[in-house]
């Protein structure tokens, strides 16, 4: 696996914690169903120059009459790119992800891949209370010493959505999430599937903070979630097209929306917005120098003006916020502040 360390910030004098910003690397994750012959080309070529995370998918995108296939290419897959590893000293692959269906998949593709030190960890579809035992164990058991294999929950399950239970049940999803803590890099969100339950859809001019009921879920996730795990934020489902940039515009949109309340990365769903998601990615100078700031304080200066001068920055309350700044700054780098209308 990969981290982009940006060279702009080898300045930086706060230590950072590799294994710390590892949850942040993630980043844009971009999905491709398990059953395409194309993917370990595509990662050895390095086709796409922003990939820096992969979901090989054996849930969703594969018709349940194919699931045999696609475990069977997804081996393919991983033969193909350990020969290129071994042979042709391919560096700096993706982080690779296994989307699985079930803990008894897991456990089986694990067995196919031969525990390929290629594999980064696996993500868990609609984790909740009815399946977070069975897949917690099947993580222990290939969890070693000298073998880390991290696992992603997807929060997305009715349970998790309707009001009258939603609160139970993610402080059950929590309490089961925290007993395996060291091996999660990421909670996910499913937005399309919360979406689904109330027959509901963004355009192309909303974000999914538009939707108030989506909005809800989503910041009860975050609330309970959100300070002790990086929160990756649901898939912005518009890309690419020939005719004009709406969609690059609502996903920018969105993103801003998405670091506002809290939640680091996004669900990539087509190539076109890897590049995107690691603009948005980026931190402001301001907030990079602030940052800097606060965490280099002395015992004189608790509260003091911004570096540009136009707010307060104040230790006692700013220190989290700085520490994810620097963190982020660190993987996608520095960039000139955005200043609009609105």
């Amino acid at each position: 696996m990969k981290i982009i360390i940006n060279k702009a910030n080898e300045s930086l004098k706060i230590d950072i914690n590799r294994k710390l910003i590892l949850p942040y690397a993630v980043g844009g994750l971009m999905y491709s169903p398990a059953i395409r012959t194309d993917i370990a080309d595509m990662v050895i070529t390095k086709k796409y120059k922003y990939l820096h995370s992969l979901a090989i998918c054996l849930e969703d995108s594969i018709p349940d009459c194919s699931v045999e296939a696609a475990e069977k290419q997804l081996a393919e897959t991983f033969r193909k790119l350990e020969k290129a590893a071994e042979y042709a000293n391919i560096q700096d692959l993706p982080m690779l992800f296994v989307r699985v269906r079930s803990a008894e998949q897991l456990i089986r593709v694990y067995d196919s891949i031969k525990g390929s030190k290629l594999l980064t960890g696996f993500i868990l579809p609609k984790f909740d209370t009815s399946n977070a035992c069975e897949y917690i164990n099947a993580l222990k058991q290939l969890n070693t010493a000298s073998r880390t294999v991290y696992a992603m929950p997807i929060i997305e399950s009715a349970a998790a959505a309707y009001a009258a239970s939603r609160i139970p049940e993610l402080k059950e999803i929590k309490s089961a999430a925290d007993s395996i803590s060291d091996i999660i890099l990421n909670i996910r969100t499913g937005g399309n599937d919360f979406c689904n339950l109330y027959g509901l859809r963004r355009s192309i001019n909303n974000t999914i903070y538009d939707i108030s009921v989506i909005r809800d879920i989503l910041s009860d996730i975050i609330n309970i979630f959100g300070r002790d795990y990086i929160v990756s934020a649901p898939v912005w489902e518009y890309f690419s097209s020939s005719t004009d940039n709406c969609w690059e515009i609502g996903l920018r949109r969105e993103i801003r929306m998405d670091k506002l309340n809290g939640f680091i990365g996004k669900t990539v769903i087509h190539p076109s917005q890897l590049r995107i998601v690691a603009e948005e990615m980026k931190v402001s100078v301001s907030d990079y120098n602030d940052a800097l700031k606060i965490l280099s304080h002395d015992s004189t200066s608790a509260v003091s003006k911004s570096s540009a001068g136009n707010r307060m920055n104040e230790v006692k309350v700013h220190t989290s916020w700085a520490e994810r700044i620097l963190n982020l700054a660190s993987i996608y780098g520095i960039r000139e502040d955005i200043i609009t209308a609105d």
